[in-house]
């Protein structure tokens, strides 16, 4: 039955407003370039003040670049691999780096090409892996072990992914097929599971000890970050 047309004309201010609200609706700085100004909506669904118009930065960059702002002397002169590496970080993250490589499947665009879930490295053979939005697009129990098999004693993994704190379990479910049926699951049509809050349990059980990092107001606001987001930094 179609809707009538009373309640599609409801609709056209709220399309107006939210249309305008993609070009920015506070003001906001980026801490990864200096612009201050207005954020673009990025994603999809959108959120509203999310990229920075000069870098590309998203919420997730500009809350690694505060806690590399806190932490340097636990990057600066280390050897790294990023795992699916974003631009605006590896600027940032080269010049630190003693030795600095950036990886993922497709060797198109990255220094070496490798599995997260079976890395054809040695044992304790990096100080630092940086893996930010993998762990939802793989099987993260292989990957966390691999990790902790390649990170050197008291090196460490800086892991974020999407986590919903209000559930205690990982939700995954082997009977959705395609993408559209994935978007509706878990929020993306390339991610393969949505991580609830005992994560940290799986973070832990390959052998990490676990710290968190999250931003807090004012800085939340005046960044344009996503409040609650965290960084987990695992520790082998």
């Amino acid at each position: 039955m179609r809707q009538p047309l009373k309640s599609y004309l409801r609709m056209v201010p709220y399309i107006v407003r939210q249309s305008k609200a993609m070009f920015g609706v506070y003001p906001r700085r980026c801490n990864l370039c200096d612009f201050s100004g207005y954020f673009m909506a990025s994603g999809s669904p959108p959120r509203f003040d999310a990229s920075c118009p000069k870098c590309g930065s998203l919420e997730r960059h500009r809350l690694f670049g505060l806690w590399l702002d806190q932490h340097k002397n636990l990057i600066s002169g280390k050897e790294i691999l990023h795992f699916a590496p974003e631009p605006v970080l590896k600027q940032i993250l080269r010049p630190m780096a003693g030795s600095y490589r950036t990886t993922d499947l497709n060797p198109a665009s990255v220094d070496v090409a490798l599995n997260i879930e079976a890395i054809d490295l040695p044992d304790s053979s990096v100080d630092v892996a940086i893996c930010s939005h993998v762990l939802e697009h793989v099987n993260h129990w292989k990957a966390l072990a691999e990790l902790k098999r390649i990170i050197r004693p008291g090196g460490i993994a800086l892991l974020l992914f999407p986590i919903i704190e209000g559930w205690d379990e990982t939700y995954l479910n082997s009977n959705i097929s395609g993408a559209r049926e994935a978007e509706l699951h878990f929020g993306q049509s390339d991610h393969t599971r949505m991580f609830g809050r005992r994560v940290r349990d799986d973070i832990r059980g390959v052998g990490f000890s676990l710290r968190e990092f999250t931003a807090v107001e004012p800085l939340v606001s005046e960044y344009g970050l996503w409040r609650g987001e965290k960084i987990f930094v695992a520790t082998a």
